[in-house]
């Protein structure tokens, strides 16, 4: 197994547009909305961040910080998003591991708490979130808001 590499964006701005094409292709939000967010985390217009675990130069795990993760809670803020780890890699810590550099690289930054919006129950406990509330995003059923102080 080859050794895994966990990045921010800032690391490496060369694979921006390889990085908003791997999150589109994983949620289908228009890539362009991905690049804007990055472009704006790059030239320093924010600090809420991309994250990125590589594996030989591929991305197979990731996910943003990003002001409101299209909820009606925008009091709840900033939320992490877009996590995903490719199949292959899942149950090797890869998404905890990033969820942990978010919190650690926010805190870094003055930003506390950190929220993120989720239909999975037991797996974000696991790395210090707690249950906060139910929200309404877009889908039809509200969705489960975590909360990290």
């Amino acid at each position: 197994m080859t050794q895994l590499e966990y990045i921010d964006l800032r690391e490496r701005p060369e694979i921006k547009d390889s990085a908003a094409e791997w999150f589109h292709s994983k949620w289908g939000v228009p890539k362009e909305a991905y690049l804007e967010c990055m472009k704006d985390y790059l030239s320093g217009n924010t600090e809420l961040g991309w994250y990125l675990c590589l594996d030989g130069g591929k991305i197979v795990g990731g996910m943003g910080v990003i002001e409101n993760d299209f909820h009606e809670r925008k009091d709840l803020s900033p939320n992490v998003c877009a996590v995903y780890t490719e199949e292959e890699y899942r149950g090797q810590g890869i998404a905890g591991k990033l969820l942990n550099i978010v919190v650690d690289d926010m805190k870094s930054k003055g930003i506390s708490p950190i929220y993120l919006i989720t239909d999975h129950t037991g797996f974000y406990e696991r790395y210090g979130w707690e249950f906060l509330c139910m929200v309404q995003g877009s889908d039809p059923e509200p969705s489960r808001m975590y909360i990290h102080r």
